[in-house]
């Protein structure tokens, strides 16, 4: 059994068993990470988890008050600000640093979900820190109808982590905006309109990109993304058909399979709901298929082995070309490979990506073939921001970061022992129903109970959510229904700070079920 012990603080933190945390890493902590006296407790505890030390001490926050922020985000802000509002109590985050986010009570927060999946090598890095400080120094702006170091320095470079044809870099702002352009392009090289995507993704919310978009919640009812046709997303856990076997991850579903050495049903099943999609809903030619290597939003859904593969096949014989979203999966975040797709054993004729390109810096980018770029120069395309000289001397120093620090080396063991005892606590409790993902693209599936894997309701998953954050930890949510905790920290964190959050998920989920 646990125990709830409260520091001088006021912080709640745990003792007794922990399920997954090291012995080594049983301390008391307090919000910033110090250790508690234990003479300031008449019972001192002992084996509790300990949140990881940091050396790092922001200043004292001494700006506007939260009840002041409130009331301008309310009043000023646009509405879907409050509607997105991450809990019942908001985190006023005041500083970053690395893996942690400091609120304006000075309170530590262990971030595992990097500001949406955007923060790639720490909050605040002192190396990207420096590189954007030296541009600002130098040039903050100018467009590419001028030739710039900055532009060119970072194409070639960035060009250089995908493998040919892939050489032609488009620099824009975001990841909606790369996607958008990504669909204009794919639909002048091919003379075809018509584009599929999975149900359940999410690729922006521009009205084009809302097309691609497969989830109720970022829809509007107006005419949007014409084109644009949804076929079943291959999710071996919550779709009709899976097996323990299906997916390139350290940890496989608890539906049990019966496919002989090298085969999957479950695969041949979805690649025939593709076949039926392009017979029924679209035109014999079409334009593009998008699709993530591992779904982002949607909760870090992954798919059959080679069904991406043979997906492109089918595809590409239709006059199509193929485009890998790596807005989430890019950058090493996957532990295997630099990019998504290279897990799948295929090469998409277009990739586009944002997120982690600026570790947090409005940058997004298409990286394309020379032969579509050049049926794409028909026209003129301008873009005033992207290719930015600070927005490139980041993105380049995020790439040398990402080698310098070996954050893809990171990802990989940190995220594979997170999930392989993430699985124990599946194991342990019946309203985990999956836990899946690779490197630190991770979700993990709440459910009723396993026989039925129905969504866990939003006001349970609310409750778990609350009480992780009031330990000290910030997840992030995702599905369809809200019924998918998502893991994507920064790549910096480390196996002390992966302990600490199974602790703190295992005494959340604990609590939780000893109310029911």
């Amino acid at each position: 059994m646990f125990k709830v012990i409260s520091c001088l603080s006021g912080r709640t933190v745990l003792s007794g068993q922990s399920y997954c945390c090291r012995p080594s890493l049983a301390k008391l902590h307090l919000a910033g990470g110090a250790l508690c006296q234990k003479s300031a407790l008449k019972y001192p505890p002992t084996n509790l988890p300990e949140m990881p030390p940091c050396k790092f001490s922001p200043q004292e926050y001494k700006g506007m008050s939260k009840e002041r922020m409130m009331e301008i985000r309310r009043q000023n802000c646009n509405p879907m600000t409050m509607k997105v509002t991450y809990y019942k109590k908001p985190v006023f985050i005041h500083k970053g640093r690395m893996q942690w986010l400091w609120d304006v009570d000075g309170r530590r927060y262990l971030d595992l979900f990097a500001g949406v999946a955007t923060v790639s090598v720490g909050h605040c890095h002192p190396k990207v820190t420096a590189a954007a400080e030296k541009q600002l120094k130098d040039l903050w702006h100018t467009t590419n109808i001028y030739v710039y170091p900055a532009l060119h320095e970072y194409c070639e470079k960035l060009a250089s982590y995908l493998p040919d044809p892939l050489k032609v870099v488009y620099l824009t702002n975001s990841g909606s905006e790369a996607n958008d352009l990504a669909m204009l392009m794919a639909r002048l090289y091919t003379g075809n309109y018509d584009i599929i995507t999975f149900r359940g993704s999410y690729h922006g919310g521009s009205p084009q990109t809302m097309g691609l978009t497969s989830n109720a919640a970022y829809k509007y009812p107006i005419a949007n993304g014409l084109g644009c046709t949804n076929t079943m997303c291959p999710d071996v856990f919550r779709g009709p058909w899976g097996g323990n076997h299906c997916r390139d991850s350290p940890i496989q579903t608890i539906r049990q399979c019966s496919c002989a050495e090298g085969q999957c049903m479950a695969n041949e099943q979805y690649i025939r709901q593709l076949q039926e999609t392009l017979v029924t809903s679209v035109p014999s030619r079409i334009a593009a298929f998008f699709g993530e290597p591992i779904q982002g939003v949607g909760g870090a859904v992954q798919y059959p082995k080679n069904y991406l593969k043979e997906a492109y096949k089918l595809v590409r014989e239709r006059g199509g070309v193929c485009i890998a979203d790596e807005v989430q999966t890019g950058f090493g975040r996957t532990g295997t490979h630099f990019w998504g797709f290279q897990g799948h054993d295929v090469i998409p004729d277009m990739v586009t990506m944002a997120k982690g390109i600026g570790n947090g810096f409005p940058m997004g980018a298409v990286v394309t073939t020379p032969e579509i770029a050049a049926s794409f120069a028909k026209g003129v395309h301008f873009n005033t921001f992207g290719g930015n000289p600070v927005a490139c001397a980041v993105g380049s120093s995020v790439l040398d970061v990402i080698k310098e620090d070996g954050t893809q080396k990171i990802s990989l063991d940190v995220g594979t022992y997170l999930m392989t005892e993430l699985a124990k606590l599946r194991d342990k409790y019946e309203v985990i129903g999956d836990v899946r993902g690779k490197g630190l693209q991770i979700g993990v599936e709440m459910v009723k109970d396993k026989a039925s894997r129905d969504p866990l309701p939003p006001e349970a998953m609310s409750e778990i959510f609350e009480d992780v954050k009031d330990m000290g930890v910030l997840l992030g949510k995702g599905g369809l229904y809200g019924q998918i905790f998502r893991i994507k920290p920064p790549m910096c964190i480390t196996m002390e700070d992966a302990d600490f959050f199974l602790a703190v998920f295992d005494k959340s989920i604990h609590n939780y079920m000893e109310k029911q």
